[in-house]
């Protein structure tokens, strides 16, 4: 079993936005809809791997009454801190708050908290994985 996607909501006719923050913020890859839920608004974003494999999956879909996550969040990994900070740092020259207050409470790792631009919460962090 593994993870196929994650969904993320936003307000309509935010799409600019979101490709703003996931796409020029985070460095994921913009990816097309399916034709038939393309009509439904939002955009999907991929990462991938060496292997050219996905690695992660994150969907923005429009809801309305659109209210931002405030604890729930997906966490992406980098490979390491250095990436990490210039994330950070990348994220922060957008104009994007980045905070670090979480940084050290998770064992193994080093992390930061932002919001996109809808406000929902997510989580970059840097490593150890777990193995299999």
């Amino acid at each position: 079993m593994r993870l196929h996607h994650v969904q993320v909501s936003m307000p309509a006719g935010q799409e600019d936005q979101a490709c703003t923050f996931y796409r020029d913020g985070l460095g994921l890859t913009e990816v097309d809809k399916p034709v038939e839920l393309a009509k439904r608004g939002g955009c999907w974003f991929r990462a991938f791997d060496a292997k050219g494999s996905v690695a992660l999956e994150l969907h923005l879909g429009v809801e309305n009454n659109f209210v931002p996550a405030q604890k729930a969040h997906p966490a992406i990994v980098l490979g390491d801190v250095a990436q990490l900070e210039d994330l950070g740092k990348h994220l922060s020259e957008l104009g994007f708050e980045v905070n670090w207050t979480e940084r050290h409470t998770f064992e193994g790792y080093e992390r930061f908290h932002c919001r996109d631009p809808f406000g929902n919460r997510v989580e970059v962090r840097a490593g150890k994985e777990l193995s299999n």
